[in-house]
């Protein structure tokens, strides 16, 4: 059994998002479906591939999340998880805020 390798949980989330990859401004629209403090996964079915460098924004209701983000691991027809680089004090914030309505149910 492969050990969890997480640092913090990630709890299920629905939200659009907005992928552009870095070096060649190729943009991609996506959903999120599930959101932790440190990364998300983007249900895709062309995810860039691992390593692969983006701006990403994520859209629920009126707040918008922004931030760098790098893909960790993708699997094609699926999705991507991605791990959140860089992420300024205000969308830290509106993350914050999404993941203590995601834990409450």
């Amino acid at each position: 059994m492969e050990r969890e390798r997480r640092r913090t949980p990630r709890y299920v989330f629905f939200a659009s998002a907005e992928l552009w990859e870095e070096k060649s401004e190729a943009r991609v629209v996506s959903r999120v479906s599930e959101l932790g403090l440190y990364g998300c996964y983007l249900d895709m079915m062309n995810p860039f591939p691992q390593h692969t460098l983006l701006r990403l924004k994520i859209t629920a209701g009126d707040l918008e999340f922004q931030t760098k983000a790098k893909v960790v691991y993708s699997t094609p027809n699926v999705g991507a998880g991605v791990m959140f680089l860089d992420v300024e004090p205000k969308h830290d914030y509106i993350l914050r805020l999404w993941l203590e309505q995601a834990a409450k149910g």
